[in-house]
């Protein structure tokens, strides 16, 4: 008797599991339109000095079903593209052009977060864990092209700094002085700025 009760718990306990990702593809392939919009470099003209010209299922329908998407990276010299992080993908890129030092940061394992930093040149590729907040900066004095695959026709993107001091409603003063042990007119300065 005690063998059917450990089956059926070991039973129950199996098919408990869930597993999340994409679904599979319900057709074969999607016919995308013909426009070549996104064909064109970036403009890295702005105050971070970078670009990203995504290629997700909303640029291109014939991503869909695939479960990938691609991003074009451009960087002026000494362009960032700010720590920022994919909820639903991994990203994987390739420095096509030019030199970057990239880095990310673990979960907070035993209260701790560790930084993970490299430096990447032309041909080199890296890959950034799903969901983990991450960066890339351009250390020369040229410009820089990246290609980056996320594993998801829709990875999602929060960058950290716009999520704490550009979110709607904002996230209440008394909080963020709290959290960033800093004067109040310090958090309004940011939120202004940001």
């Amino acid at each position: 008797m005690k063998a059917i009760y450990f089956f059926v718990s070991l039973l129950a306990l199996a098919s408990s599991f869930a597993s999340v990702y994409d679904p599979n593809p319900l057709q074969d392939f999607c016919v995308a339109l013909n426009d070549t919009q996104n064909a064109n470099p970036g403009n890295v003209v702005n105050k971070l000095g970078s670009n990203v010209t995504p290629v997700s299922v909303n640029e291109l329908p014939g991503l869909n079903t695939l479960g990938i998407s691609l991003a074009r990276l451009d960087f002026a010299p000494k362009g960032l593209i700010p720590p920022h992080t994919h909820p639903r993908a991994i990203e994987i890129f390739t420095v096509v052009e030019g030199t970057l030092f990239v880095g990310f940061v673990t979960s907070n394992q035993n209260n701790t977060n560790h930084l993970f930093t490299i430096v990447r040149n032309k041909g080199d590729v890296f890959m950034f864990p799903i969901g983990l907040i991450h960066f890339q900066l351009n250390m020369g004095y040229g410009n820089v092209v990246a290609i980056s695959s996320l594993s998801s026709q829709n990875p999602g993107v929060i960058t950290v700094v716009n999520a704490v001091f550009g979110s709607t409603p904002p996230i209440s003063p008394e909080v963020l002085t709290k959290v960033f042990q800093v004067h109040k007119k310090v958090i309004n300065y940011l939120e202004k700025h940001i």
